[in-house]
């Protein structure tokens, strides 16, 4: 894909990504605007999502996120990134107005949303796919907001989504010069008392079942209200449950309306949690994936547990 073309005789570009941004989200959308207003300097660009957490606040371009979503607007050309257009929430009247819609992902259950599609499931982040793309116009600001996309989605080069690939175009990355180990210190640990003490909470009150392979935890509303929490708070929950010893699966959920939970999974190379997902509605990528679900907490964690047991299952039987 080369992105100039395809934005060719465009006056205005929106550009939005998924509900609750994370450090993928965030750093493909801030990396592509910036790429656009660097080589298209008469044409209006404009990033729309929800306000992303503080911790990505010294990113170039945070300042000018739209996170009020006004009714009238229109655009000759509208990106999505790092989602597909049931995740926009109020910037899917943006994307389904648009005259030209690109959709650029790396989730395996995306299958293309856009009148243009580039989807690379085999691709760890949706940053390291926009690499590709803008890599002749990289310049500091733009190498820091790939950067962060890439460290989120990879936990920091750890997960299995790493590839030598991955760690070249870091390398790159960082020879641009920013303070790398601050970015990841800051925007990937660090956590306020506050995120300190959910977390804490979270991981007492985690069940562990099918024989200890399995884990699961749960914040309810009113514990969201007692901490003074919201959902950006609760991230990297899921991730502190996945590293307990002899854990498989681990599911954190957190209760978004009644009867309703946001579930996020993270798995080892026993469990594709992508499959458990999709199932539900959701989505994401083998390892780590979400999805919304309606019941009784019990409710949800059953049918979860079915999916989740029956690939356990399959994996002993095929040792």
């Amino acid at each position: 894909m080369n992105l100039l073309q395809e934005v060719s005789g465009a006056k205005r570009i929106g550009i939005s990504g998924h509900l609750r941004p994370d450090g993928d989200c965030v750093g493909a959308c801030l990396s592509l605007w910036q790429y656009l207003r660097k080589n298209l300097p008469g044409v209006q660009v404009q990033v729309y999502l929800q306000r992303p957490a503080d911790i990505f606040r010294e990113l170039t371009g945070y300042d000018e996120i739209v996170d009020d979503f006004p009714e009238e607007e229109s655009f000759d050309v509208f990106f999505v990134l790092d989602s597909n257009e049931e995740r926009l929430g109020d910037a899917f009247r943006y994307f389904q107005s648009a005259k030209k819609r690109i959709n650029i992902d790396h989730h395996v259950s995306n299958p293309g949303c856009g009148d243009v599609n580039l989807v690379r499931p085999e691709i760890g982040s949706t940053c390291e796919v926009l690499f590709d793309l803008v890599e002749e116009s990289l310049d500091r600001g733009m190498a820091e907001t790939l950067y962060t996309g890439i460290i989120h989605d990879t936990g920091v080069f750890q997960y299995s989504n790493t590839t030598p690939e991955t760690m070249m175009k870091g390398a790159k990355l960082i020879s641009y010069g920013f303070d790398f180990s601050k970015l990841i210190e800051q925007s990937f640990y660090q956590r306020t008392y506050i995120q300190s003490q959910i977390m804490g909470r979270a991981l007492m009150e985690s069940i562990r079942f099918l024989d200890g392979r399995c884990i699961v935890s749960v914040v309810s509303r009113k514990i969201m209200d007692f901490y003074h929490v919201q959902p950006k708070d609760l991230d990297g929950i899921v991730n502190q449950l996945r590293n307990i010893k002899g854990v498989s699966c681990a599911i954190f959920m957190y209760e978004t309306d009644v009867l309703e939970y946001k579930v996020s999974m993270r798995s080892d190379e026993k469990v594709d949690v992508a499959r458990v997902a999709v199932f539900f509605g959701g989505g994401g990528h083998v390892r780590a994936a979400g999805c919304t679900m309606k019941g009784t907490f019990h409710d949800c964690v059953n049918n979860l547990s079915l999916h989740i047991e029956r690939q356990l299952r399959e994996q002993e039987e095929n040792v």
